[in-house]
């Protein structure tokens, strides 16, 4: 906790261009020595058969350097709401969702930054609620909240069953709900999953059948490593 601040205090004195310069670098060093990294050596093996292992070195160099700009952002968080270095595809299908005055559920995975898609969602006037898994780190979660709900998302639901409950009680009052799709789950369905079953959430279908929810897909892009697209989808 106190190594993660003392960083940041670093990065905000840098700059937001130096700090991710900084962070990249830092987390490209120290990702490798991770045993996440290994599991994704493996990962992109079954996701590309036919790669060599100095094709998936390079892709899991940007992952980690990507981590590291990410990490470094979080100090500069709330310049990014007066949409600096934002591109957004598709927001006039944003608007006819927010005039509609229904609730629908976002999706989205863990692309780039992605803590910018539930900030616009939010800023573009969505009543949103995002679902969130704390840090193990229980101080430096009580930061990260803090963060969040200050300059991302207002209302934060934490991940597991009271969470579940609070999503629930907010979607009938009205309020949309942000989803990452890819979070680790411990109950749901086996699904195939590139030859391999995997435990995947039931949330968004559940949201279909109870209330005919309208599932909207939401992708974020990192470009020119300082510049963001944000996609609405069509549902």
């Amino acid at each position: 906790y106190i190594l993660i601040i003392f960083l940041l205090l670093i990065f905000k004195l840098l700059g937001i261009r130096y700090a991710r310069i900084l962070s990249g670098k830092i987390f490209t060093l120290i990702g490798p020595l991770f045993r996440s990294n290994e599991l994704s050596h493996k990962n992109l093996l079954r996701a590309f058969p036919k790669s060599d292992f100095d094709e998936r070195k390079k892709i899991l160099k940007k992952m980690w350097t990507n981590y590291g700009y990410i990490f470094s952002e979080y100090m500069f968080i709330k310049n990014f709401r007066n949409n600096e270095n934002l591109i957004i595809e598709n927001q006039e299908d944003l608007e006819k969702i927010i005039k509609n005055s229904q609730p629908v559920i976002f999706i989205s995975g863990h692309f780039s930054n992605f803590e910018l898609m539930a900030m616009h969602l939010e800023k573009s006037g969505v009543d949103l609620a995002a679902i969130y898994r704390p840090l193990n780190n229980k101080y430096l979660n009580n930061v990260m909240e803090k963060i969040r709900e200050k300059y991302i998302c207002k209302k934060q639901i934490k991940k597991g069953i009271s969470g579940t409950k609070d999503l629930l009680k907010s979607f009938k009052k009205g309020t949309s709900v942000a989803l990452m799709i890819d979070q680790r789950v411990s109950e749901g369905i086996k699904s195939n999953f590139f030859n391999k079953m995997a435990l995947t959430t039931t949330i968004p279908a559940q949201f279909v059948r109870k209330y005919e929810a309208q599932i909207v897909p939401v992708y974020i892009e990192r470009f020119e490593y300082n510049k963001f697209k944000i996609q609405i989808y069509k549902s």
